[in-house]
Order: structure tokens, then C-alpha cells, then sequence
């Protein structure tokens, strides 16, 4: 479980194809300071599991996790390439602060950035076309974690929605390097999904009704 704070930035210092998927190495310094083999870390919002902590001979910090295919074809981890940018988060403590949202890490589908608008007070608006399916747990208001971030949703219509970003969000995640057409991890609040299952029984209970 993550809270959707972005903790660093780390960057991809090698992407190696296996017969299972993917194998991500990537330079860090702050994620590494208490971690071990086993732990999770969410690596633009898609939770991995560390197989490999070690440096090179410069003393660079780096870490390794394997990503299946399925994971790549739902995220948008295929995507990366050598010397990319990426937002990293531990797993939160029992006895962190929730500063963000409960957030998994468990990519609910791709997003499109359409467009981006600069904001007077030096905020950028950005509009997000999500998997159509998705839209329906989307709310005004609400959160909903793009790229590992925890962001609060501003405008929704039928086929996207926006959120806004301000400065100090995007000095300290990839967003600040972000342009209309790239791909973003998208994961909606786990209470909408939540929600929409414990209703499913009432809900169908009222359509048998309305049929009878």
C-alpha cells in the first residue's frame, strides 16, 4: 500500500528483455536507505518487488525488479527507456501519515495526456483521457493517482477528465517533464471499485424489479 507522495525521482540505467518480461534497473538514494530484498516500491505508480540492491563502481545506488508481461501491457512501464525519469514511493508504515490517498499500486489502466494549460498563478492544468471504463469511478473532488501521484480530480466530462499541478508537485516528480501525447499510469480510488461492488447485489436486486 502507498499514499501516492512521490518520495524521489530515480532514473533507468538498464532495461533487460527476459522469456518472463522485463527486468528494470534503476538509480536511487533515498528508497534505498532502509531497503531490502522482498520490499515494494512503486515505480511511477505500479508496485514492484526488489530482487537486487547493489552499486556501481562510481558508488551509484541502484536497484533491480522484474516486471511480467502482463504488467507491461497494462502499464506503462514498456514505455521506458535508458536514462528516463521515474517516481518512486516505499510502501507506507502502519504508523506513516496518510498524506495522499490509499493507493495501491496496481494499475488500472493507460491514460493520454490531450492537453496542457498553464494557470496564472503558475499552476498547470492537465487534461487526462483515461480508459472509458474507468471514467465511472472518476468524481470532481475526488483522488485519483496518475503516474504514482496522488492528485485531487478538478473537472470530469464523458470521455476525460483534469487535474491541476502546482509548481513544487512538479519540480519534484516527472511531471514537471511531462507533454500532450504521453501515457500515464492510471489508478482510481480504490473505495469507488469498492463501492460499485457492494451496491452490484442491491442494484440488480432493483432491476429484477422493475422487469417483474
Amino acid at each position: 500500500m502507498f499514499t501516492g507522495l512521490i518520495e524521489e525521482m530515480g532514473i533507468i540505467r538498464n532495461m533487460i528483455a527476459t522469456e518472463k518480461g522485463m527486468r528494470i534497473e534503476i538509480n536511487a538514494e533515498l528508497v534505498l536507505s532502509d531497503a531490502k530484498i522482498g520490499d515494494s516500491i512503486a515505480v511511477n505508480g505500479c508496485c514492484l518487488t526488489v530482487i537486487e540492491i547493489t552499486s556501481d563502481s562510481s558508488g551509484t545506488q541502484w536497484w533491480a525488479a522484474d516486471a511480467v508481461k502482463e504488467t507491461l501491457q497494462r502499464t506503462s512501464l514498456q514505455q521506458l527507456k535508458i536514462g528516463d525519469a521515474v517516481n518512486l514511493e516505499r510502501s507506507v508504515k502502519l504508523n506513516d501519515r496518510l498524506g495522499g490517498h490509499l493507493v495501491q499500486g496496481h494499475v488500472d489502466g493507460i491514460g493520454t495526456i490531450e492537453t496542457i494549460r498553464a494557470l496564472p498563478d503558475g499552476s498547470h492544468e492537465f487534461v487526462i483521457a483515461p480508459p472509458q471504463n474507468l471514467l465511472r469511478y472518476i468524481v470532481e473532488k475526488g483522488s485519483i493517482t496518475l503516474d504514482g501521484v496522488s492528485l485531487t480530480v478538478c473537472l470530469v466530462n464523458h470521455r476525460s477528465f483534469s487535474v491541476t499541478l502546482i509548481p513544487h508537485t512538479k519540480a519534484v516528480t516527472t511531471w514537471g517533464q511531462k507533454k500532450t501525447g504521453m501515457f500515464v499510469n492510471v489508478e482510481v480510488d480504490l473505495l469507488a471499485k469498492y463501492m460499485e461492488k457492494l451496491s452490484e447485489p442491491f442494484r440488480n436486486a432493483s432491476k429484477k424489479e422493475n422487469l417483474s
